[in-house]
């Protein structure tokens, strides 16, 4: 990945809570999962569309 250690997580989280606050994170948090659970479930399923 980006070989980076715990210190530097720490501090990257840091800032980010400093410049973005706790609940802009938590909602930033939410959304990507959100985004990747529908990229995972629509790569699972096959597109039927393409065959019309």
């Amino acid at each position: 990945m980006l070989n980076l250690g715990w210190l530097e997580v720490g501090v990257i989280l840091g800032a980010a809570m400093l410049i973005f606050g706790p609940q802009k994170i938590t909602q930033l948090g939410s959304s990507l999962g959100k985004t990747l659970r529908n990229f995972r479930e629509g790569w699972r399923q096959p597109d039927t569309d393409d065959e019309k």
